[in-house]
């Protein structure tokens, strides 16, 4: 084998309230590299564009997924919709192309399986990559704040919508 990629890298970030979650694919199924970033503190925007950063530095992806966060997409917090941005930029800086999907363009995608609440979407997620089962939370009580791992979740299904959308498996690169 002579090093080439056989598959697109899909490299999907989701900034939250906690700092970011990112999900690298080689393939639908096919996790490579994933995490949850919290970031506390000052210049917590700087931070997180610095570890995006080295993040793409080190893998090179073909292909960045985000949340759409404009007016007509899903509605975050100045300080998301910011990052966000920021990791667009980033993206384009690097001459990486973006596919952004709205909370609503995900949840059809997921509509066939009839899923109630985010929860449901991160278990189904969990079954079809054991990788990511590790990382489940439990179900949240209505009156505990949405657990920081839920983030790798809401990556992840922003790259299957993704691969969904290119039409095949892998989104193979011509």
């Amino acid at each position: 084998m002579n090093g080439a990629r056989q598959h697109t890298f899909v490299l999907a970030v989701y900034p939250n309230t906690h700092g970011f979650a990112f999900a690298l694919f080689e393939g639908h199924l096919s996790p490579v590299d994933w995490g949850v970033k919290e970031v506390r503190g000052r210049r917590k925007h700087s931070r997180c564009v610095a570890r995006i950063t080295a993040i793409l530095d080190r893998h090179q992806p073909d292909v960045m997924v985000l949340q759409d966060t404009s007016p007509t997409g899903t509605r975050r917090s100045r300080r998301v919709t910011n990052l966000n941005a920021a990791v667009a930029k980033l993206a384009s800086d690097h001459a990486i192309p973006v596919y952004a999907y709205s909370r609503e363009e995900v949840h059809s995608a997921f509509a066939e399986f009839g899923l109630p609440n985010k929860h449901s979407m991160a278990e189904l997620i969990a079954k079809h990559i054991p990788a990511f089962e590790y990382y489940l939370p439990p179900p949240r009580k209505p009156w505990m704040s949405e657990d920081a791992r839920m983030g790798l979740f809401d990556a992840a299904a922003l790259a299957l919508v993704f691969f969904q959308r290119a039409g095949g498996p892998d989104s193979n690169k011509s």
